[in-house]
């Protein structure tokens, strides 16, 4: 049995990497129609995972202000990292967003949201001493997407997800003392 793509949901082809026409023919609809409303690829996955992007961005400024700027990142981490591991497509996504050429990159693509979101958690958390200052959100959401493809087969991607999250913010290191 051929092997999934990132973003395939049951087997039918429908994901991040599915071509427009793919996608009319699933959807029922002409590869015009699709075309319409989404001129390119980049367009229909900002429209699909707007929502997603937009709750995580809410949830980043409402932990801003949270007593706790490691507790606060950290939770914020664990709620993209379920996310991204569990919507099927938003990490292959999210690896490909905004890179794909200078005239596809704008301010709206879940990319640069994200890390518009998490960056002020970064920094509040570094100036706190909870990360080291090189700690970039740029690193923190590429450790996740990472994560999120590594998990994306098993049998409960979100437990394998926070796995390793877990062990990545933990450090393999023995604790000493």
């Amino acid at each position: 049995m051929p092997s999934r793509g990132a973003g395939d949901q049951d087997g039918c082809g429908f994901g991040a990497d599915a071509s427009l026409e793919q996608i009319a023919r699933i959807a029922g609809v002409g590869s015009a129609t699709v075309r319409r409303h989404f001129p390119s690829r980049h367009a229909l996955l900002d429209a699909v995972f707007r929502g997603v992007i937009e709750n995580l961005g809410a949830r980043a400024r409402e932990l801003f202000d949270a007593a706790d700027a490691r507790a606060a990142l950290l939770d914020w981490l664990a709620a993209v990292n379920g996310n991204v591991a569990t919507i099927r497509g938003l990490a292959i996504a999210l690896t490909r967003d905004c890179m794909a050429s200078p005239t596809d990159a704008h301010e709206h693509c879940a990319t640069a949201q994200l890390t518009e979101a998490g960056e002020p958690l970064v920094r509040r958390a570094a100036t706190a001493g909870a990360v080291p200052p090189e700690v970039t959100i740029t690193d923190l959401l590429a450790l996740i997407t990472g994560i999120a493809l590594a998990t994306e087969h098993h049998a409960d991607p979100a437990a394998a997800a926070t796995r390793l999250l877990d062990l990545a913010v933990a450090g393999i290191s023995p604790r000493r003392g």
